[in-house]
């Protein structure tokens, strides 16, 4: 999802990171500064297991979502899927992207975030 500008004046946008267990959840809601953002999600709730690690050929274990924010969709949506991938080494890695941040859903429900990703984070 891309959204750019304000919903209205003095209003961001908003954007809903759904919750990986429970289908009528966000796990986290995302707030766009006006120039806008960008935010991909990659997990096996929506599609199951699609998604493999390049190195073995089976799907990652103890990871169940990516999202990934920054200014461009495709780079994001890029990212998203690379870090679930990698499994746990992704949020090691997602740490490193420069103007991008990250939130990782692992299972057992701990989730890790980006230094910067606090600051794009809206209360609820």
């Amino acid at each position: 999802m891309r959204v750019c500008g304000e919903r209205a004046p003095g209003r961001p946008w908003r954007v809903g990171v759904q919750h990986p267990f429970v289908r009528d959840r966000v796990a986290a809601v995302l707030e766009a500064p006006a120039a806008g953002l960008a935010v991909a999600t990659s997990g096996v709730y929506e599609r199951g297991a699609h998604i493999v690690d390049p190195l073995t050929g089976a799907p990652p274990s103890g990871v169940l979502s990516v999202t990934v924010a920054g200014p461009h969709l495709g780079t994001a949506d890029a990212f998203a899927t690379a870090a679930f991938a990698m499994g746990s080494d992704g949020p090691a890695w997602t740490a490193s992207l420069r103007g991008y941040e990250a939130l990782t859903i692992l299972e057992g429900g701990r989730v890790l975030s980006t230094a910067g990703m606090a600051a794009l984070r809206a209360g609820y």
